[in-house]
C-alpha cells in the first residue's frame, strides 16, 4: 500500500475528494457555496491577496463592483479545489457532456505532425478540470506543469492522483523533463503567468509591471514544439467552454521580452472576460521594480 495512506490526517480528507469527484454538478456548486462560508474565517491571507490585487487591476470599477468581483473570486477559488477533485478522481462517464470544446482539430493536426505542443495558458481557478476534459476529448493524457507540494505525504497523494489522469506531472524547474516531453511529441500545458524572480522582465499586467519568465519563447526553439493558447471558463449554465486558439502570429519573435509582453496582453484580454475565475489569491506583483515599494503587506 502507498505510504500516503499511512498518514491519518490526509487518508480522510482523499477519501471525502473522491465522493465530491462523483457528485452531480448542480450538487458540487452548492457544496462549493457553502463550503465558502465554512472557510471564510480560514482564508484571512489569501482574502487579503485577492482585495488587493482586484483593487489595483480593477480601480476604475465602482467599489460596489469590486466588492462583487471580490466575492464571487473567493467563490470560484473554492469552487476550484471540487474542481480540482473532479479532474483527479471522476470517472470518465462522470465527466461526459461537461464541456464544449472548440478548435481540437488544431490540436489533433499539430500532434499528428509529429511534434509537441505547448498548450500555454494561465493561472485560472479550474484549470487542470479543463485539462482533463481536454484530454477525454483527445482521448489521450495532456501532461501538466506543477508546483510540488511542501508536504511529502499530500505531495504523495497528489503525484498519484494526477499521474493516473496526466502522467507523470513536471516539475515547474524541471526544464530538462519538459523538453523531453515536448520532444517525444507530447501534448503539454504551460503558464507563465504567476510571480517569478528569476529569469524574468516586469511586463505590463492590467497597468501594474509584472515579474514574468520570458524563458517560454526559449522552450519553443529548443524543443521545437508548436506552441497553441489554450482557453477556458465555466459558463453561466456550469458548463466548461475551451478553447484551444490560433497560434500567435510570429511568436517567438526572436525577442523575448516582446514576446513575454503580448503574452500577458493576450493573458489580460482573456481574463477581463471572466475575471472573476481567474487565481487573484497569488501574490501576482510580489517582486517589484527597484525603487517601487511592495504591494502586499
Amino acid at each position: 500500500m502507498n505510504a500516503v495512506w499511512h498518514c491519518i490526517f490526509v487518508r480522510p480528507f482523499f477519501w471525502l475528494a473522491m465522493l465530491a469527484a462523483r457528485l452531480p454538478q448542480s450538487w458540487l456548486m452548492r457544496v462549493a457555496k457553502l463550503s465558502t462560508l465554512a472557510c471564510w474565517p480560514f482564508l484571512y491571507r489569501r482574502r487579503r491577496v485577492a482585495s488587493t490585487n482586484i483593487e489595483l487591476c480593477f480601480k476604475h470599477l465602482p467599489l460596489s463592483q469590486r466588492q462583487d468581483l471580490f466575492n464571487r473570486n473567493l467563490l470560484a477559488t473554492v469552487t476550484g479545489v471540487l474542481e480540482l477533485f473532479r479532474a483527479w478522481y471522476a470517472p470518465a462517464k462522470t465527466l461526459s457532456g461537461f464541456a464544449d470544446i472548440h478548435g481540437l482539430e488544431r490540436l489533433q493536426a499539430a500532434l499528428a505532425e509529429g511534434k509537441g505542443v505547448l498548450l500555454l495558458t494561465g493561472h485560472f481557478t479550474h484549470t487542470e478540470l479543463a485539462v482533463r476534459l481536454l484530454g477525454e476529448a483527445l482521448n489521450r493524457q495532456v501532461r501538466v506543469v506543477v508546483r510540488r507540494h511542501n508536504n511529502v505525504c499530500i505531495e504523495q497523494a497528489f503525484e498519484e492522483a494526477r499521474s493516473k489522469v496526466f502522467g507523470d506531472s513536471i516539475e515547474k524547474k524541471d526544464l530538462r523533463a519538459l523538453l523531453k516531453a515536448l520532444r517525444a511529441g507530447e501534448a503539454v500545458v504551460y503558464s507563465s503567468d504567476q510571480n517569478f524572480n528569476y529569469q524574468h522582465a516586469f511586463v505590463p499586467f492590467f497597468g501594474i509591471p509584472a515579474a514574468t519568465l520570458t524563458a517560454t519563447p526559449e522552450i519553443i526553439e529548443r524543443s521545437g514544439a508548436r506552441i497553441l493558447p489554450f482557453w477556458f471558463y465555466r459558463d453561466a449554465d456550469n458548463r466548461y467552454q475551451i478553447k484551444i486558439d490560433e497560434p500567435w502570429e510570429n511568436w517567438p519573435s526572436g525577442d523575448a521580452i516582446a514576446d513575454t509582453r503580448l503574452y500577458m496582453q493576450k493573458l489580460e484580454a482573456v481574463v477581463r472576460e471572466h475575471p472573476e475565475q481567474y487565481l487573484w489569491v497569488h501574490r501576482r506583483f510580489k517582486t517589484r521594480p527597484a525603487g517601487l515599494p511592495g504591494i502586499y503587506l
